[in-house]
């Protein structure tokens, strides 16, 4: 980068400076050429003058100019530098002379005794050549020192205003795993360069909150993961060891539940693997109320008999754009976490409200106590250790809810209920 920002400084410059360069000798040459000339006619109208006072003798002694007087072709009179051949008697025209170059100017002339003749004055242009030819040789000079100086001059500021990008590649490389808190160091400028130093460390802040959410996902998915398997390898041991004290019934009820601890925490495990991969289909209408409506039945039907009234009638019609699967997981979550907590009761209601559906599923359990409102949507979390692991899940559900709703566009809070426990809201900007 360095080498092409001097490679393209020294040609924009040295192209406009050799434009520069080639107009100017242009106009100079044009400049003093024009000068020459009105010499030239201002040294032809006095010579005439004299001529016509006192004949073509007049011319002679001139110096330093050609002046001829010339009649039918013939040379009647000429000054101390044009002893020559007769000169050309057109206008204006460029000659040369014993190596030298002049500019002629002519014209007619009466002559005192009669008759008429040309009256030709010349003027060097040796002074003008010298000038320009110099100012050209100058310029040939100048041009390459000054594009030179120019790219050294790049060369080195550029270095220096990449000085600080090469020391935070440097400083980028050596962060490893074992130094996840390491930075790079923000310049003072107050430059790009150090909008890009504060980029670079929000990217590595991010990364690194990341990696550590990723090590406590792993840890404690290995944790949950470790309990079942270690209760199923407990009751195995037993029946194989003593079987007349684990009935095959028992054991089948054992490997049963936990199984399906098993499949409810990878379940949980996968899906929310997919929303933090984004994996969410093609976004559709979808009829919340019918996602909300099937949640309300499912509750009913598994439900323990004797366990607590859930109560749909407050669900209304409301259709929004998402993944109709995912938006299936957060009603169903949310219902299944109230009736898990209720004492006796489970309310779902759905309305249209600001441009918006909001979904609300509250119970009269226990709730959630203010200092945890936030933390319980957090994964692996259990606010009430009494429950028993098999009643209070893995503790995925309203982190999938979290997740799930966030990546809809929408907002999920947790506050109190007017039943007296916890009261979910869920809301999501109307579509479709």
């Amino acid at each position: 980068m360095r080498a092409r920002t001097t490679l393209g400084a020294a040609a924009v410059v040295a192209g406009a400076l050799v434009v520069g360069a080639v107009v100017f000798v242009v106009v100079l040459r044009l400049v003093l050429l024009d000068g020459v000339r009105q010499a030239a006619e201002t040294g032809l109208e006095q010579a005439s003058s004299r001529v016509e006072v006192d004949g073509a003798a007049a011319v002679d002694g001139y110096e330093d100019v050609l002046v001829q007087v010339v009649v039918d072709g013939a040379v009647v009179a000429h000054g101390d530098d044009a002893d020559g051949p007769a000169l050309p008697t057109a206008e204006e025209t460029r000659w040369t002379h014993d190596g030298e170059r002049w500019l002629l100017v002519a014209d007619d002339v009466d002559l005192p005794g009669g008759g008429e003749g040309t009256l030709v004055y010349g003027v060097s242009t040796e002074q003008t050549d010298a000038a320009v030819t110099t100012a050209a040789a100058l310029l040939g000079i100048g041009i390459p020192l000054l594009v030179l100086g120019l790219a050294g001059l790049t060369w080195v500021v550029t270095g220096r205003a990449l000085r600080p990008v090469e020391r935070m590649r440097t400083e980028v490389e050596t962060i490893r795993a074992a130094r996840p808190d390491a930075r790079v160091d923000v310049p003072d400028t107050g430059d790009e360069v150090a909008r890009l130093a504060e980029t670079m460390n929000a990217m590595l802040d991010r990364l690194d909150r990341a990696a550590a959410g990723q090590r406590r996902f792993v840890a404690d998915a290995s944790h949950e993961l470790r309990s079942p398997i270690a209760s199923l390898r407990q009751h195995a041991e037993v029946a194989a060891a003593h079987p007349e004290r684990v009935g095959a019934d028992v054991l089948s009820g054992v490997v049963l539940a936990e199984a399906l601890r098993l499949q409810d925490l990878v379940s949980g495990l996968l899906e929310l693997s997919r929303l933090d991969e984004g994996g969410m289909s093609r976004r559709r209408p979808v009829d919340l109320d019918d996602l909300a409506l099937a949640a309300v039945a499912r509750a009913r039907r598994t439900s323990d008999p004797g366990g607590p009234v859930v109560d749909g009638s407050g669900i209304t019609a409301a259709r929004v754009l998402g993944d109709e699967r995912v938006l299936g997981v957060v009603v169903r979550n949310l219902v299944d976490n109230a009736v898990r907590h209720a004492a006796g009761r489970v309310a779902v209601r759905l309305t249209e409200r600001d441009g918006h559906a909001e979904l609300v599923v509250e119970d009269d359990g226990a709730g959630v106590p203010e200092p945890d409102r936030e933390r319980v949507f957090d994964r692996f979390v259990r606010l009430d250790e009494a429950r028993s692991r098999d009643a209070g899940g893995a503790g995925l559900g309203l982190a999938i809810v979290r997740d799930a709703v966030r990546a809809h566009g929408g907002t999920v809070s947790v506050g109190a209920s007017p039943l007296g426990g916890a009261r979910f809201v869920v809301r999501i900007a109307l579509g479709g």
